[in-house]
């Protein structure tokens, strides 16, 4: 019985593979952007995206989960509110609460980039047979627990080799 030409691979040959995998995902990430016709930049759509997940969040909880200090979350959300994407409101039981919700509109543009980027990946997986498409499923769910729960949900420091 012969092992398999995956078996000899080197783990650097294996890191490169889920490097190439990172492009390709990060490139179905920026092409679905393009949906958008220039809507919204980048930054603001990460916001209405956390938003999207948590609303009505506080603007320190967003500022959190997108890696950003206080202020540049405040300036983004003044742009989207001048653009109908977001409201701003208060916590009724602490008034300096700032609060941020996504408008109807809102919702639409995330909806829109959430159901190109599922149709392309659709499009990708119907590439393989159906038996790679299960293999691959249950190798990317091992590669997504064993990073652990909530990786790439949120930014942080890089943690250390």
């Amino acid at each position: 019985m012969g092992t398999s030409p995956e078996a000899h691979e080197k783990p650097a040959e294996q890191v490169e593979v889920l490097q190439a995998l990172t492009r390709v995902l990060a490139g179905v990430a920026l092409r679905s952007m393009d949906t958008l016709h220039g809507a919204v930049t980048l930054p603001q759509y990460r916001m209405l995206s956390v938003l999207a997940e948590d609303a009505p969040a506080r603007s320190s909880a967003v500022a959190r989960a997108l890696g950003l200090d206080a202020s540049s979350v405040t300036r983004l959300a003044d742009r989207l509110v001048a653009a109908g994407y977001v409201t701003r409101g208060s916590d009724p039981g602490h008034r300096s609460v700032v609060t941020l919700q996504l408008t109807p509109g809102g919702k639409q543009l995330v909806n829109r980039v959430q159901g190109w980027r599922q149709a392309e990946l659709t499009r990708i997986l119907s590439r393989l047979t159906p038996r790679d498409r299960t293999l691959v499923t249950t190798t990317l769910r091992q590669v997504v627990n064993a990073a652990g729960e909530g990786y790439g949900l949120a930014l942080g420091p890089p943690l250390p080799l």
